[in-house]
Protein backbone atom coordinates (compact mmCIF):
# COMPACT_ATOMS: atom_id res chain seq x y z
CA UNK A 1 0.00 0.00 0.00
CA UNK A 2 0.95 3.68 -0.71
CA UNK A 3 1.99 6.03 2.12
CA UNK A 4 -0.80 7.93 1.88
CA UNK A 5 -3.00 4.46 4.00
CA UNK A 6 -2.72 3.81 7.51
CA UNK A 7 -4.13 0.94 8.95
CA UNK A 8 -5.57 -0.78 12.04
CA UNK A 9 -5.66 -4.48 12.65
CA UNK A 10 -8.78 -5.50 14.92
CA UNK A 11 -8.78 -8.82 16.35
CA UNK A 12 -12.96 -8.71 16.18
CA UNK A 13 -14.63 -6.48 13.93
CA UNK A 14 -18.07 -5.76 13.12
CA UNK A 15 -18.60 -5.40 9.73
CA UNK A 16 -22.16 -4.75 7.74
CA UNK A 17 -22.47 -8.60 7.42
CA UNK A 18 -21.44 -9.71 11.59
CA UNK A 19 -18.23 -10.34 13.25
CA UNK A 20 -15.32 -11.21 11.54
CA UNK A 21 -11.98 -12.31 13.51
CA UNK A 22 -8.24 -10.86 12.32
CA UNK A 23 -9.66 -7.92 10.32
CA UNK A 24 -7.75 -5.30 8.76
CA UNK A 25 -9.42 -1.62 8.47
CA UNK A 26 -7.34 0.59 6.13
CA UNK A 27 -7.97 4.31 5.30
CA UNK A 28 -6.39 6.63 2.81
CA UNK A 29 -5.27 10.30 3.03
CA UNK A 30 -9.30 11.39 2.65
CA UNK A 31 -10.36 9.17 5.74
CA UNK A 32 -12.37 6.59 3.92
CA UNK A 33 -11.84 3.44 4.52
CA UNK A 34 -10.34 1.40 1.46
CA UNK A 35 -9.88 -2.15 2.98
CA UNK A 36 -11.54 -3.97 5.70
CA UNK A 37 -11.27 -7.40 5.46
CA UNK A 38 -10.15 -11.06 7.80
CA UNK A 39 -6.25 -10.87 7.01
CA UNK A 40 -3.56 -13.49 8.67
CA UNK A 41 -2.32 -11.47 11.13
CA UNK A 42 -1.43 -8.05 11.60
CA UNK A 43 2.03 -6.29 10.04
CA UNK A 44 5.08 -5.09 12.15
CA UNK A 45 4.43 -2.46 13.65
CA UNK A 46 0.73 -2.33 12.89
CA UNK A 47 -1.61 -0.33 15.50
CA UNK A 48 -3.64 -3.26 17.30
CA UNK A 49 -7.16 -3.04 18.67
CA UNK A 50 -9.30 -5.66 20.34
CA UNK A 51 -13.34 -4.94 19.84
CA UNK A 52 -13.99 -2.73 16.95
CA UNK A 53 -17.61 -1.31 15.96
CA UNK A 54 -18.66 0.99 13.55
CA UNK A 55 -19.26 4.68 15.30
CA UNK A 56 -23.31 5.86 15.40
CA UNK A 57 -24.93 7.54 13.69
CA UNK A 58 -27.04 10.48 15.89
CA UNK A 59 -29.67 11.18 13.08
CA UNK A 60 -31.63 14.36 15.66
CA UNK A 61 -29.93 17.07 17.83
CA UNK A 62 -30.61 20.26 18.83
CA UNK A 63 -27.40 20.98 20.13
CA UNK A 64 -28.18 24.45 21.91
CA UNK A 65 -30.26 22.12 24.08
CA UNK A 66 -27.67 20.68 26.02
CA UNK A 67 -27.57 24.48 27.75
CA UNK A 68 -31.16 22.88 29.42
CA UNK A 69 -29.70 19.45 30.87
CA UNK A 70 -31.08 19.48 34.68
CA UNK A 71 -32.92 22.56 34.25
CA UNK A 72 -36.56 21.48 33.15
CA UNK A 73 -36.70 19.20 35.76
CA UNK A 74 -39.01 20.86 38.52
CA UNK A 75 -42.57 20.81 38.62
CA UNK A 76 -44.75 23.72 37.62
CA UNK A 77 -48.03 24.92 39.12
CA UNK A 78 -50.07 22.23 36.54
CA UNK A 79 -49.75 19.12 35.27
CA UNK A 80 -46.42 19.35 33.12
CA UNK A 81 -45.47 18.08 29.15
CA UNK A 82 -43.86 18.91 26.41
CA UNK A 83 -46.07 21.61 26.14
CA UNK A 84 -44.77 23.30 29.69
CA UNK A 85 -41.20 22.09 28.72
CA UNK A 86 -41.38 23.84 25.59
CA UNK A 87 -41.66 27.34 27.82
CA UNK A 88 -38.82 26.60 29.58
CA UNK A 89 -36.72 25.75 26.14
CA UNK A 90 -37.93 29.21 24.90
CA UNK A 91 -36.07 31.18 27.71
CA UNK A 92 -32.71 29.45 26.55
CA UNK A 93 -33.40 29.72 22.54
CA UNK A 94 -34.61 33.28 22.60
CA UNK A 95 -31.08 34.57 24.87
CA UNK A 96 -28.51 32.54 23.36
CA UNK A 97 -25.49 34.46 21.19
CA UNK A 98 -24.10 32.80 18.13
CA UNK A 99 -20.83 32.37 19.91
CA UNK A 100 -22.53 30.51 23.04
CA UNK A 101 -24.21 28.31 20.43
CA UNK A 102 -21.12 27.32 19.20
CA UNK A 103 -19.42 26.53 22.72
CA UNK A 104 -21.99 24.99 23.24
CA UNK A 105 -22.20 22.58 20.46
CA UNK A 106 -18.85 22.10 20.84
CA UNK A 107 -19.22 20.70 24.19
CA UNK A 108 -22.08 18.57 23.33
CA UNK A 109 -20.30 17.19 19.91
CA UNK A 110 -17.28 15.94 21.81
CA UNK A 111 -19.27 14.31 24.63
CA UNK A 112 -21.51 12.45 21.74
CA UNK A 113 -17.97 11.21 20.55
CA UNK A 114 -16.72 9.89 23.75
CA UNK A 115 -20.04 8.07 24.07
CA UNK A 116 -19.63 6.50 20.51
CA UNK A 117 -21.81 8.92 18.05
CA UNK A 118 -19.31 9.73 15.33
CA UNK A 119 -22.01 11.36 12.84
CA UNK A 120 -24.78 14.10 13.86
CA UNK A 121 -27.39 15.46 12.02
CA UNK A 122 -28.69 19.25 13.23
CA UNK A 123 -31.75 19.77 12.97
CA UNK A 124 -31.28 23.45 13.35
CA UNK A 125 -34.18 26.08 13.78
CA UNK A 126 -32.30 29.17 15.41
CA UNK A 127 -31.78 31.27 12.55
CA UNK A 128 -32.44 34.69 13.61
CA UNK A 129 -31.40 37.13 15.78
CA UNK A 130 -32.97 37.70 19.31
CA UNK A 131 -34.57 40.26 17.78
CA UNK A 132 -35.65 38.32 14.89
CA UNK A 133 -33.74 39.56 12.60
CA UNK A 134 -31.59 38.17 9.79
CA UNK A 135 -28.37 37.91 10.68
CA UNK A 136 -25.69 39.89 8.15
CA UNK A 137 -24.73 36.28 6.99
CA UNK A 138 -28.02 34.08 6.40
CA UNK A 139 -26.29 30.86 7.47
CA UNK A 140 -24.22 32.49 10.69
CA UNK A 141 -25.92 30.16 13.47
CA UNK A 142 -25.25 27.25 10.99
CA UNK A 143 -21.88 28.16 10.09
CA UNK A 144 -21.07 28.18 13.67
CA UNK A 145 -23.00 24.54 14.61
CA UNK A 146 -20.62 23.30 11.43
CA UNK A 147 -17.37 24.92 12.86
CA UNK A 148 -18.19 23.20 16.28
CA UNK A 149 -18.59 19.55 14.46
CA UNK A 150 -15.32 20.56 12.53
CA UNK A 151 -13.03 21.52 15.65
CA UNK A 152 -14.76 18.90 17.27
CA UNK A 153 -14.13 16.02 14.80
CA UNK A 154 -17.60 15.02 14.34
CA UNK A 155 -19.29 14.33 10.97
CA UNK A 156 -22.08 16.50 10.45
CA UNK A 157 -25.27 16.74 8.25
CA UNK A 158 -27.02 20.46 8.53
CA UNK A 159 -30.83 20.67 8.31
CA UNK A 160 -31.81 24.52 8.35
CA UNK A 161 -35.45 24.57 9.24
CA UNK A 162 -38.02 25.77 7.61
CA UNK A 163 -40.37 27.56 10.70
CA UNK A 164 -43.23 29.49 9.29
CA UNK A 165 -46.32 29.41 11.51
CA UNK A 166 -47.09 28.92 15.34
CA UNK A 167 -49.33 26.40 15.28
CA UNK A 168 -51.77 24.50 13.11
CA UNK A 169 -54.27 26.34 10.20
CA UNK A 170 -51.28 28.55 9.84
CA UNK A 171 -51.29 30.48 13.78
CA UNK A 172 -49.52 33.49 13.71
CA UNK A 173 -45.52 32.74 15.34
CA UNK A 174 -45.69 33.82 19.51
CA UNK A 175 -43.22 36.29 20.14
CA UNK A 176 -40.93 33.39 21.87
CA UNK A 177 -40.52 32.03 18.10
CA UNK A 178 -39.86 35.13 16.15
CA UNK A 179 -35.95 33.44 16.01
CA UNK A 180 -36.91 30.14 14.18
CA UNK A 181 -38.68 32.31 11.47
CA UNK A 182 -38.16 31.18 7.96
CA UNK A 183 -39.79 30.62 4.36
CA UNK A 184 -39.16 28.14 1.80
CA UNK A 185 -36.68 30.71 -0.17
CA UNK A 186 -34.89 31.55 3.09
CA UNK A 187 -34.31 27.90 3.81
CA UNK A 188 -32.81 27.83 0.45
CA UNK A 189 -30.23 30.71 0.71
CA UNK A 190 -28.97 29.45 3.74
CA UNK A 191 -28.31 25.78 2.25
CA UNK A 192 -27.22 27.70 -0.97
CA UNK A 193 -24.41 29.97 1.61
CA UNK A 194 -23.53 26.62 3.09
CA UNK A 195 -22.68 24.87 -0.54
CA UNK A 196 -18.91 25.76 -0.23
CA UNK A 197 -18.87 23.66 3.27
CA UNK A 198 -19.98 20.75 1.82
CA UNK A 199 -17.31 17.97 2.10
CA UNK A 200 -16.53 14.50 2.85
CA UNK A 201 -17.21 15.42 6.86
CA UNK A 202 -20.39 17.87 5.95
CA UNK A 203 -23.70 17.36 4.30
CA UNK A 204 -26.01 20.04 3.99
CA UNK A 205 -30.16 19.00 3.65
CA UNK A 206 -33.25 20.68 4.96
CA UNK A 207 -36.28 20.13 7.70
CA UNK A 208 -39.26 21.39 7.25
CA UNK A 209 -40.09 21.18 11.04
CA UNK A 210 -43.19 19.98 11.75
CA UNK A 211 -47.00 20.30 10.37
CA UNK A 212 -47.44 22.90 12.83
CA UNK A 213 -44.54 25.29 11.81
CA UNK A 214 -45.03 24.42 7.99
CA UNK A 215 -47.54 24.50 5.70
CA UNK A 216 -47.95 21.73 3.49
CA UNK A 217 -48.12 23.76 0.90
CA UNK A 218 -44.44 24.90 1.50
CA UNK A 219 -43.20 21.56 2.53
CA UNK A 220 -44.02 20.25 -0.78
CA UNK A 221 -42.61 23.08 -2.53
CA UNK A 222 -39.14 22.83 -0.44
CA UNK A 223 -38.96 19.03 -1.04
CA UNK A 224 -39.13 19.78 -5.02
CA UNK A 225 -36.06 22.82 -4.90
CA UNK A 226 -33.74 21.14 -2.80
CA UNK A 227 -31.50 18.81 -4.29
CA UNK A 228 -32.43 15.41 -5.09
CA UNK A 229 -30.01 13.76 -3.52
CA UNK A 230 -29.89 15.82 -0.28
CA UNK A 231 -31.90 14.56 3.37
CA UNK A 232 -34.97 15.89 4.09
CA UNK A 233 -36.32 15.65 7.86
CA UNK A 234 -39.44 16.41 9.59
CA UNK A 235 -40.87 15.90 13.47
CA UNK A 236 -44.21 14.16 12.90
CA UNK A 237 -46.76 12.68 15.37
CA UNK A 238 -44.87 13.13 18.39
CA UNK A 239 -47.52 13.70 21.01
CA UNK A 240 -50.99 12.87 21.15
CA UNK A 241 -52.30 16.88 21.36
CA UNK A 242 -50.34 17.21 17.80
CA UNK A 243 -52.46 14.16 16.34
CA UNK A 244 -55.83 15.55 18.18
CA UNK A 245 -54.99 18.99 16.56
CA UNK A 246 -54.04 18.13 13.19
CA UNK A 247 -57.34 16.23 13.08
CA UNK A 248 -58.77 18.64 14.15
CA UNK A 249 -57.60 21.04 11.31
CA UNK A 250 -57.45 18.89 8.30
CA UNK A 251 -59.56 15.63 9.12
CA UNK A 252 -56.18 13.81 9.55
CA UNK A 253 -53.83 12.29 11.56
CA UNK A 254 -50.31 13.65 11.26
CA UNK A 255 -48.99 10.73 9.40
CA UNK A 256 -51.41 10.05 6.83
CA UNK A 257 -52.08 13.89 5.89
CA UNK A 258 -48.29 14.56 5.20
CA UNK A 259 -48.49 10.93 3.21
CA UNK A 260 -51.68 12.18 1.32
CA UNK A 261 -50.05 15.74 -0.08
CA UNK A 262 -46.55 14.74 -0.01
CA UNK A 263 -44.26 12.20 -2.04
CA UNK A 264 -42.27 10.55 1.20
CA UNK A 265 -39.94 8.41 0.12
CA UNK A 266 -36.63 7.13 1.40
CA UNK A 267 -34.74 10.73 1.36
CA UNK A 268 -36.83 11.32 4.45
CA UNK A 269 -36.51 11.06 8.08
CA UNK A 270 -39.64 11.10 10.36
CA UNK A 271 -38.68 12.15 13.57
CA UNK A 272 -40.39 10.40 16.43
CA UNK A 273 -43.61 9.13 14.45
CA UNK A 274 -44.57 8.23 18.17
CA UNK A 275 -48.42 8.15 17.81
CA UNK A 276 -48.96 6.18 14.90
CA UNK A 277 -52.22 3.49 13.52
CA UNK A 278 -52.06 0.29 11.94
CA UNK A 279 -52.08 1.96 8.57
CA UNK A 280 -49.86 4.44 9.16
CA UNK A 281 -47.15 2.27 10.44
CA UNK A 282 -47.41 0.48 6.90
CA UNK A 283 -47.01 3.56 4.92
CA UNK A 284 -44.00 4.33 6.59
CA UNK A 285 -42.13 0.89 5.70
CA UNK A 286 -44.01 1.05 2.59
CA UNK A 287 -42.21 4.55 1.72
CA UNK A 288 -38.78 3.75 2.48
CA UNK A 289 -38.30 6.55 4.71
CA UNK A 290 -36.57 6.56 8.50
CA UNK A 291 -38.50 6.57 11.92
CA UNK A 292 -36.27 8.94 13.59
CA UNK A 293 -36.40 7.84 17.48
CA UNK A 294 -35.63 9.82 20.30
CA UNK A 295 -36.19 7.23 23.18
CA UNK A 296 -34.41 9.08 25.72
CA UNK A 297 -36.02 12.70 24.68
CA UNK A 298 -39.15 11.06 24.06
CA UNK A 299 -39.59 9.71 27.55
CA UNK A 300 -37.97 12.96 29.37
CA UNK A 301 -41.31 14.87 27.91
CA UNK A 302 -43.81 12.15 28.22
CA UNK A 303 -44.38 11.88 24.77
CA UNK A 304 -44.98 7.93 24.64
CA UNK A 305 -43.79 5.16 23.14
CA UNK A 306 -42.96 4.36 19.29
CA UNK A 307 -44.60 0.71 18.35
CA UNK A 308 -41.47 -0.73 17.46
CA UNK A 309 -42.37 -4.23 17.41
CA UNK A 310 -44.74 -4.42 14.24
CA UNK A 311 -42.62 -1.97 12.09
CA UNK A 312 -39.68 -3.69 12.87
CA UNK A 313 -41.86 -7.13 11.38
CA UNK A 314 -42.82 -5.18 8.59
CA UNK A 315 -38.89 -4.00 7.70
CA UNK A 316 -39.35 -0.67 8.56
CA UNK A 317 -35.91 1.56 8.63
CA UNK A 318 -34.83 3.31 12.00
CA UNK A 319 -32.00 5.22 13.56
CA UNK A 320 -31.73 7.07 17.11
CA UNK A 321 -30.97 10.71 18.24
CA UNK A 322 -30.24 12.77 21.44
CA UNK A 323 -32.56 15.33 20.40
CA UNK A 324 -32.93 17.29 23.72
CA UNK A 325 -29.45 16.05 25.30
CA UNK A 326 -30.77 14.43 28.08
CA UNK A 327 -28.57 11.80 27.44
CA UNK A 328 -25.41 11.80 25.11
CA UNK A 329 -25.59 8.18 24.38
CA UNK A 330 -26.32 5.64 22.09
CA UNK A 331 -25.63 2.96 24.21
CA UNK A 332 -29.07 4.64 26.34
CA UNK A 333 -31.08 5.51 23.25
CA UNK A 334 -30.33 1.83 22.56
CA UNK A 335 -31.58 0.97 25.92
CA UNK A 336 -34.74 2.69 26.10
CA UNK A 337 -36.15 1.43 22.89
CA UNK A 338 -35.72 -1.80 23.77
CA UNK A 339 -36.65 -1.68 27.38
CA UNK A 340 -39.91 0.79 26.96
CA UNK A 341 -41.09 -2.06 24.18
CA UNK A 342 -40.48 -5.32 26.96
CA UNK A 343 -43.26 -2.83 29.24
CA UNK A 344 -45.16 -2.32 26.51
CA UNK A 345 -45.47 -5.49 25.33
CA UNK A 346 -44.35 -7.79 28.52
CA UNK A 347 -42.08 -9.70 26.81
CA UNK A 348 -37.92 -9.94 25.80
CA UNK A 349 -36.04 -8.97 22.82
CA UNK A 350 -38.31 -7.14 21.10
CA UNK A 351 -35.82 -5.62 18.64
CA UNK A 352 -34.30 -9.57 17.70
CA UNK A 353 -35.47 -11.67 15.08
CA UNK A 354 -35.08 -15.27 13.42
CA UNK A 355 -32.40 -13.20 11.27
CA UNK A 356 -30.24 -11.85 14.12
CA UNK A 357 -31.57 -13.13 17.58
CA UNK A 358 -28.70 -10.98 20.00
CA UNK A 359 -30.76 -8.01 20.44
CA UNK A 360 -27.83 -5.85 20.89
CA UNK A 361 -26.02 -6.37 17.49
CA UNK A 362 -30.08 -6.06 16.11
CA UNK A 363 -30.33 -2.72 17.42
CA UNK A 364 -27.04 -1.57 16.44
CA UNK A 365 -26.99 -2.51 13.43
CA UNK A 366 -30.35 -1.12 12.78
CA UNK A 367 -29.30 2.13 13.89
CA UNK A 368 -26.75 2.10 12.01
CA UNK A 369 -28.19 1.51 8.76
CA UNK A 370 -31.40 4.20 9.21
CA UNK A 371 -29.33 6.48 10.79
CA UNK A 372 -26.36 6.95 7.44
CA UNK A 373 -29.67 6.77 4.97
CA UNK A 374 -30.81 10.10 7.54
CA UNK A 375 -27.41 11.40 7.57
CA UNK A 376 -27.10 11.27 3.44
CA UNK A 377 -23.66 10.65 4.37
CA UNK A 378 -21.15 7.59 3.35
CA UNK A 379 -21.09 5.86 6.82
CA UNK A 380 -22.78 3.40 8.67
CA UNK A 381 -20.30 0.37 8.57
CA UNK A 382 -16.53 -0.81 7.98
CA UNK A 383 -16.46 -1.45 4.40
CA UNK A 384 -14.54 0.62 1.55
CA UNK A 385 -16.31 3.59 0.32
CA UNK A 386 -17.22 4.57 3.30
CA UNK A 387 -15.83 6.81 6.04
CA UNK A 388 -13.63 5.52 8.47
CA UNK A 389 -15.75 6.34 11.23
CA UNK A 390 -14.73 3.53 14.16
CA UNK A 391 -15.12 2.76 18.13
CA UNK A 392 -12.17 0.75 19.78
CA UNK A 393 -14.07 -0.60 22.86
CA UNK A 394 -12.34 -0.84 26.06
CA UNK A 395 -11.12 -4.87 26.57
CA UNK A 396 -10.05 -4.27 29.83
CA UNK A 397 -13.07 -3.44 31.80
CA UNK A 398 -14.77 -5.87 33.93
CA UNK A 399 -17.90 -5.59 31.55
CA UNK A 400 -16.10 -7.02 28.62
CA UNK A 401 -14.47 -9.73 30.87
CA UNK A 402 -14.19 -12.99 28.60
CA UNK A 403 -16.87 -11.26 26.04
CA UNK A 404 -17.75 -13.60 22.78
CA UNK A 405 -19.04 -12.39 19.58
CA UNK A 406 -22.29 -13.67 20.44
CA UNK A 407 -22.41 -11.21 23.71
CA UNK A 408 -20.15 -8.41 23.12
CA UNK A 409 -22.97 -5.71 21.55
CA UNK A 410 -25.49 -7.32 24.73
CA UNK A 411 -22.73 -6.39 27.10
CA UNK A 412 -22.05 -2.97 25.27
CA UNK A 413 -25.97 -2.15 25.44
CA UNK A 414 -26.94 -3.75 28.82
CA UNK A 415 -24.67 -4.35 31.17
CA UNK A 416 -24.02 -1.49 33.32
CA UNK A 417 -23.25 2.59 32.75
CA UNK A 418 -19.55 2.98 32.70
CA UNK A 419 -18.63 4.06 29.09
CA UNK A 420 -16.96 1.41 27.24
CA UNK A 421 -15.87 2.96 24.23
CA UNK A 422 -12.44 3.36 24.70
CA UNK A 423 -11.00 5.20 21.36
CA UNK A 424 -13.35 6.83 18.44
CA UNK A 425 -11.86 7.27 15.14
CA UNK A 426 -13.94 9.57 12.46
CA UNK A 427 -12.34 10.07 8.97
CA UNK A 428 -9.46 8.26 9.59
CA UNK A 429 -8.41 10.61 12.69
CA UNK A 430 -8.83 9.92 16.58
CA UNK A 431 -11.04 12.23 17.95
CA UNK A 432 -11.08 10.50 21.33
CA UNK A 433 -8.16 8.85 22.89
CA UNK A 434 -8.21 6.71 26.10
CA UNK A 435 -12.24 7.85 26.78
CA UNK A 436 -10.96 11.48 26.54
CA UNK A 437 -11.78 14.06 23.48
CA UNK A 438 -8.30 15.49 22.19
CA UNK A 439 -9.80 18.52 22.82
CA UNK A 440 -11.57 18.30 26.08
CA UNK A 441 -10.20 20.88 28.35
CA UNK A 442 -10.32 23.64 25.98
CA UNK A 443 -14.00 22.36 25.10
CA UNK A 444 -15.06 22.37 28.71
CA UNK A 445 -13.74 25.59 29.42
CA UNK A 446 -15.42 27.81 26.56
CA UNK A 447 -18.89 25.98 27.29
CA UNK A 448 -18.60 26.66 31.08
CA UNK A 449 -17.66 30.17 30.06
CA UNK A 450 -20.99 30.31 27.71
CA UNK A 451 -23.04 28.73 30.13
CA UNK A 452 -22.30 31.47 32.93
CA UNK A 453 -22.83 34.21 29.66
CA UNK A 454 -26.10 32.79 29.51
CA UNK A 455 -27.52 32.94 32.75
CA UNK A 456 -26.94 36.22 33.41
CA UNK A 457 -28.51 37.53 29.81
CA UNK A 458 -31.92 35.49 30.34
Amino acid sequence: MSGAVDSLYARHALLAHGWERGVRLAWDARGDLVQADAQDGPRAGEALAGWVVPGMVNLHSHAFQRALGGRTETAGAGPDSFWTWREQMYRVAGAVSPAQMEAIAAQLYGELLRHGYTSVCEFHYLQRDPDGAMYARPAETAERLIGAARATGIGITMLPVLYSFGGFGGQALGPRQRRFRTSVDEVLRMMEALEPLRDAQTEVGAAPHSLRAAAIGQIVELAARVPAARPLHIHIAEQQAEVDQCLAAHGARPLRYLFEHAAIDARWCLVHATHLDQAETAALVASGAVAGLCPSTEANLGDGLFALAPYLDAGGAFGIGSDSQVSQSPVEELRWLEYGQRLLGQRRNVAASAAEPRVGQALWQGALRGGAQASGRAVGALAPGLRADLLVLDEGHPNLADATEDDVMGRLIFCGNDNLVKDVMVGGRWAVRDHRHVAQAAIAQRYQQALAQLRTSQ
